[in-house]
C-alpha cells in the first residue's frame, strides 16, 4: 500500500487496525510518567495483564492442595502440559504430538543435538550461519567436542558475500551440496537475531535431506513472529523460547518440535528423564526407559507450573488472534517503519537497514546499522523514551510487535530518531 509521512495517516492506520484493542491486554512500561515506545519484543515481550490471575490460581492451588494439586482440581499439574498441544501446534505449523513445552531453549537444543547429531565415519560436519546467537554457537561447539572432534574443523559457517549483510538462499544450498558426503547436520536460526533475516527453511530442509543430513532450527526469534509450517516442511527438529515475541515471562518455559517421522523411533539416542517415560507406567518406578510416542518422549521432568501458567496466558492471546492476522499486521507495521526511515535523506547518510527488503524474508524487526556514533544514538533515543535493543558492534534492533505496538508509535519513533541525527 501507499504510505504517508504524517501523524494523521499513522492514526488512520491505527483506526483501521483490527488488532488495535489487543494493546489494552498488555502492561506498557512508563518513563517520566509517560508510556515508552517499546520496540524490544524481540528480546523480551511485554506482560499480558491476564498473567497475574493465572499464576495466582496455581499459587492458591499449591497453598490449599499442596501435593494433591498434581491430580485434583482444574488442570491438574500431572497433565498440565497437555493443554498446550493444540495451540502450540497451530502456532508453529505442527501436529499436536510433534510439540512439547518444557525446559529452556538451550536445554532443549542440547537434547535435540543428542538425538540428531550423530557423527559417523565421514559424516561429521555441521552447517550453521556465521554469527549465530551464542546459545547455538556454544551448544554446537560443545556437542562436537563431546564426540571427540574439533569445532574449527567440523562446523561450517555460512557467511554473506563480500559487501553484503545477509545470506543468499542459493549460497546456503550450494554449501550443503558441496559438503553432502560429509554432512551430518544443518542447524541454523530460522531468523537471524542480528540482521532479522528469515531463512527459507523449506528449501534448506529439502537440501539437507537430499544430502543425507538431519535439519533443525532455533526459532527463538521466529516463534510468534512469522508464519511457520514445520510439519509440512519436514523439519526434523526445532526449538524456541517463549519470552520474546510470545510474551511468556523472563526466562520462561521453552518449546520443542520433533517431526512425527521420528515419533516412534526408540533407537534414536536421547537423554532420558522420568517424565518422558511411558505415562501409564510412570509411577511403577521400573528400570528401563520406554519413551512416550512423539515429542513428549523427550521430556525430562514435570512441568514448571508457574512458568507454564504465564505461558498459558500469553498463548491464549495468540491463539485467539491467529498467526495469519499477526503476520499481516507485522508486514504492514514493519513496512511503515521502513518507509518512514527511507523517506528521510538524513537517515540514509547515517543508517543502513540490513534487514531484507522483501517482507517474506523478515518478521517484526528492522536492524539499523549505524555508520558512526551508534551507541551514543542509542542512548539518546533511550533517554527520549524509546526502548529498543543495542547489539555490538553497531546495530540498533527495532521490533514493533503487532499485538501491542501502533502505527503512531512508528511515526513518533521516527520523529525521535531523526531529531538526534540532524
Amino acid at each position: 500500500m501507499m504510505f504517508e509521512n504524517t501523524l494523521a495517516f499513522a492514526r488512520k492506520l491505527d483506526a483501521e487496525d483490527p488488532l488495535k484493542n489487543y494493546r489494552e491486554q498488555f502492561y506498557i512500561p512508563q518513563q517520566n510518567g509517560k508510556e515508552v515506545i517499546y520496540f524490544c519484543g524481540n528480546s523480551l515481550g511485554l506482560q499480558p495483564k491476564s498473567v497475574r490471575k493465572l499464576v495466582e490460581e496455581e499459587l492458591e492451588k499449591w497453598q490449599n492442595l499442596a501435593v494433591e494439586g498434581h491430580f485434583t482440581g482444574d488442570n491438574p499439574w500431572f497433565t498440565y502440559h497437555k493443554q498446550f498441544k493444540e495451540p502450540v501446534a497451530r502456532l508453529v505449523g505442527a501436529l499436536p504430538h510433534e510439540v512439547i513445552v518444557m525446559n529452556n531453549l538451550t536445554t532443549n537444543l542440547h537434547l535435540m543435538l543428542v538425538s540428531f547429531y550423530q557423527p559417523s565415519g565421514k559424516r561429521i560436519k555441521i552447517i550453521t550461519e556465521k554469527g549465530a546467537f551464542p546459545s547455538d554457537q556454544y551448544a554446537l561447539e560443545s556437542q562436537v567436542r563431546y564426540h571427540g572432534h574439533n569445532p574449527d574443523e567440523v562446523i561450517i559457517e555460512l557467511a554473506p558475500r563480500e559487501g553484503e549483510c545477509t545470506l543468499r538462499t542459493e549460497d546456503i544450498i550450494s554449501t550443503i551440496e558441496q559438503h553432502s558426503q560429509e554432512l551430518a547436520l544443518v542447524m541454523m536460526g530460522g531468523l537471524n537475531y542480528y540482521t532479522g533475516q528469515v531463512f527459507d527453511m523449506q528449501a534448506i530442509t529439502d537440501a539437507g535431506h537430499k544430502a543425507g543430513a538431519y535439519v533443525g532450527f532455533d526459532l527463538a526469534h521466529a516463534a510468534g513472529n512469522i508464519m511457520l509450517d514445520l510439519h509440512a516442511w519436514q523439519v526434523d527438529f526445532a526449538v524456541w523460547c517463549t519470552y520474546k515475541y510470545l510474551n511468556s515471562s523472563p526466562g520462561g518455559v521453552a518449546g520443542a518440535f520433533i517431526h512425527e517421522k521420528h515419533a516412534a523411533n526408540t533407537q534414536l539416542p536421547r537423554f532420558a528423564g522420568w517424565w518422558g517415560h511411558r505415562e501409564e507406567e510412570r509411577f511403577q518406578m521400573k528400570k528401563g526407559f520406554i519413551p512416550i510416542y512423539g515429542a513428549d518422549g523427550w521430556q525430562l521432568a514435570n512441568a514448571p507450573i508457574l512458568l507454564m501458567a504465564a505461558h498459558k496466558a500469553a498463548l491464549a492471546i495468540f491463539d485467539e488472534v491467529g498467526m495469519e492476522a499477526v503476520s499481516r499486521k507485522s508486514k504492514k507495521l514493519t513496512g511503515y517503519l521502513e518507509y518512514m526511515l527511507k523517506s528521510n535523506p538524513v537517515m540514509e547518510k547515517r543508517i543502513q537497514i540490513i534487514t531484507p527488503e522483501n517482507p517474506a524474508e523478515r518478521g517484526s524487526q528492522l536492524s539499523l546499522l549505524v555508520k558512526e556514533g551508534g551507541k551514543q544514538l542509542f542512548e539518546a533515543i533511550s533517554a527520549a523514551g524509546v526502548i529498543a535493543d543495542w547489539r555490538e558492534p553497531n546495530a540498533i534492533r527495532v521490533a514493533p510487535a503487532p499485538l501491542y505496538n501502533s502505527f503512531e508509535e512508528v511515526f513518533r519513533f521516527h520523529e525521535i530518531l531523526s531529531g538526534h541525527l540532524r
